[in-house]
This record gives C-alpha cells, structure tokens and sequence, in this order.
C-alpha cells in the first residue's frame, strides 16, 4: 500500500534521468514512470511512504533546478491512483462517465485525485502524456449524482488554465462501453 505520490515533470530528457536517479538515491520509493514524454519533456513519477515520497520530491526538485516545469505531492493519495498508473483499464460496470482532460500530467493527477475523493466513483483508466502532446485525462464511473459531483471536484482542484476539457455522459452507449472495456480490441 502505497501512501503518497511524487511527479517531477522537467524540460530537458538529459536532465530527467538525472532526476530520476536522485530520486531513486534518495529514499526508498517506488519509480513507476521515469521517461521521456511528448513534446520533449521527461516524466518522473513514484510511490511511497509519505516521508519516503517527501524526501525524494526535495532531492528531485534540488536535481531538476530550471528544468523543472511541474509537479506535485500527494500525501494521501487515493489508493486506485497508483494501480492505475501502472495496469490496464478498470473492469467496473460503467454507468455515468465523466471525462476529465488536462493539459499537464501533474493536473491529471490532482483532479483525479479530487475526484475520487468526493464521490463514489471508480476510475476505470487514466492517461499521462504518450500519444497526447503532453497532456492527459481520466475517465471516471459511477451514478449520474456521484459522476457530477467528481466531475466538479475535478474541475475545481485545478487550476483553470490547465483544463483542456470535461465531459459527463448520462447513460453510455453500450459500444462505447465495450471499447472502455477492452481498448486493445477497438476496430479501425
């Protein structure tokens, strides 16, 4: 179990695998991600213990000096954050969506984050920079009330310049369902 969430997002690719290994040096947290993303940037992102992911976060934010364009630390993070971040989607029986997109890593994590924590909801996937210029999103399950409840959380948690966009949608398609569940499987 995985308590806080460390994310160094930083301009230069060079400057990131010097990050990532100060991070790694520094306290014993888990590097889920520590890789170049789109457009040219490089992503650190790991797990751990609050003291663990705190300590790391100084060392990598000293390592990434100018470089450094975003990031965040989540003491508490929501336990379906980590799991998603490293697995496929969620299989959850999919009622209401919402569909929350950003324009930075470390906002998709914080609205998602928001989200999960003011309703009851499950995050079937989330998304972070490859194949998205950068930016990322989540796609959010539950009620209609409890979806539009998240949707604001998450909208709310940051800040307005980094929405790219949300959406709600009351009553899912069910091709649009199956393609939620098994993504690998979509026809051209």
């Amino acid at each position: 179990m995985h308590e806080a969430l460390g994310l160094l997002e930083l301009s230069r690719v060079s400057r990131g695998y010097v990050v990532a290994d100060a991070v790694a040096k520094k306290a014993p947290v888990l590097l889920v991600r520590a890789s170049p993303i789109t457009p040219g940037k490089f992503l650190v992102l790991f797990i751990g213990d609050v003291a663990s992911v705190d300590e790391a976060m100084r060392a990598g934010t000293m390592a990434a000096s100018d470089t450094l364009v975003d990031s965040v630390f989540l003491a508490q993070v929501h336990a379906a954050i980590p799991p998603a971040l490293e697995h496929a989607p969620h299989a959850a029986a999919i009622q209401s969506l919402a569909i929350v997109e950003t324009l930075s890593v470390a906002s998709t994590i914080l609205a998602c984050d928001a989200a999960l924590k003011a309703a009851n909801v499950t995050l079937i996937t989330m998304q972070l920079a490859r194949g998205l210029g950068g930016k990322g999103y989540f796609v959010l399950t539950g009620t209609l009330y409890d979806i539009e409840a998240a949707d604001a959380a998450a909208t709310q948690a940051i800040d307005s310049g980094l929405l790219a966009g949300h959406e709600v949608i009351a009553a899912p398609h069910d091709d649009l369902v199956e393609s939620l569940r098994h993504p690998a499987l979509q026809r051209p």
